[in-house]
C-alpha cells in the first residue's frame, strides 16, 4: 500500500484527468471506474485493474476485502480523493482500468445502434437495458457521447463489461449487419405492440436510437426493415430516448419470433 498526500503528485494528476475529462481514456489508454459497486462488477466479469485507489476511511473499513487483487493499492486522505471525482457525490474508491477500443463490428449479434446521442445518462441507461435484455453489441455513431466516459460508466452500472462496444462507427458499418435493422419513429410505421401481437417483430435484430432532438438520421432510416411507433395513449408527442429503448429492447427480448 502506498499513501499519497500531495496534491502535486503526478499520479494524482493522471487520475484526475481520467475521472474528469470525458475523452481522456482515448488518449491515455485507461479509464477511471469509480465506486465499489462498479469496481466489484468489473472483478466479477473477470477484469483486473491496473491500480486500486481508496480514501483512508474506506481503506480502514473495507481494505482487506480487496486484498486478493494483484494491482498496486494507493490510499489518499478523504478530501484529496474527493478532489479526483467529477461526480456530485464522490465515491470512496476507484479502479484505473486498461482500455482498448473494439474496432470490428460483429454482423450477427443482437445490436443496439446509438445515432449521435448526446446525453451521458441516456447512453448509460441504454447500455444497461441492452445488457439486461440480451443485446450483446452496441455501435456508437460518431458524435455519440463517449461510451467510456465517467458519467456514462456510472449510468451504465456495470453493463459495459458484458457488451461488445464499438465507437465512431459509420453508417456503412451499420449496413454490414446481417440482421434486420429496426428504427423508432413518432409518426410512421406500425405500432410495436401490433408487431408483437402479429408475430412480425424479429427477436434477432438491431435497434437504432437517434439523437435526442433530431432523431434517427435519414440514411439510417433507409437501412431499416421496420420503422416502428410506440403507442402513447396519453397523448405525449414523444418519449425520452432511454425510455423508448427500454420498451423496444424488452419487446424484442420477449418475443418468440
Amino acid at each position: 500500500m502506498k499513501l499519497i498526500t500531495s496534491r502535486d503528485n503526478p499520479q494524482l494528476k493522471t487520475w484526475r484527468r481520467l475521472a474528469q475529462e470525458t475523452t481522456a481514456y482515448r488518449k491515455v489508454g485507461q479509464f477511471w471506474l469509480e465506486g465499489d459497486h462498479l469496481c466489484r462488477a468489473a472483478v466479477e466479469r473477470g477484469m483486473q485493474p491496473l491500480q486500486v485507489v481508496m480514501c483512508e476511511t474506506f481503506f480502514e473499513e473495507q481494505g482487506p476485502r480487496w486484498e486478493s487483487l494483484s494491482a498496486p493499492l494507493f490510499v489518499l486522505p478523504d478530501a484529496l480523493f474527493a478532489s479526483l471525482s467529477g461526480l456530485e457525490s464522490p465515491a470512496r474508491m476507484g479502479f484505473v482500468m486498461p482500455w482498448t477500443t473494439a474496432k470490428s463490428v460483429l454482423p450477427d449479434l443482437m445490436t443496439v445502434v446509438l445515432d449521435r446521442l448526446q446525453d451521458a445518462g441516456n447512453v448509460g441507461t441504454i447500455l444497461r437495458c441492452a445488457s439486461a435484455f440480451g443485446f450483446r453489441q452496441v455501435l456508437a455513431i460518431k458524435g455519440t457521447a463517449a461510451l467510456w466516459s465517467p458519467k456514462v460508466l456510472r449510468a451504465g452500472m456495470g453493463a459495459h463489461f458484458g457488451l461488445h462496444l464499438v465507437e465512431s462507427v459509420s453508417e456503412a458499418d451499420v449496413a454490414t449487419l446481417r440482421i434486420p435493422v429496426l428504427t423508432t419513429s413518432s409518426h410512421e410505421g406500425p405500432f410495436l405492440h401490433e408487431l408483437q401481437k402479429n408475430g412480425d417483430l424479429p427477436r434477432l435484430c438491431a435497434w437504432v436510437f437517434g439523437h435526442e432532438g433530431q432523431g434517427v438520421s435519414d440514411s439510417l432510416m433507409n437501412l431499416a426493415s421496420h420503422r416502428v411507433r410506440i403507442s402513447q395513449p396519453g397523448g405525449e408527442e414523444s418519449l425520452n430516448v432511454g425510455t423508448a429503448a427500454a420498451i423496444c429492447l424488452h419487446a424484442s427480448a420477449t418475443t418468440l419470433f
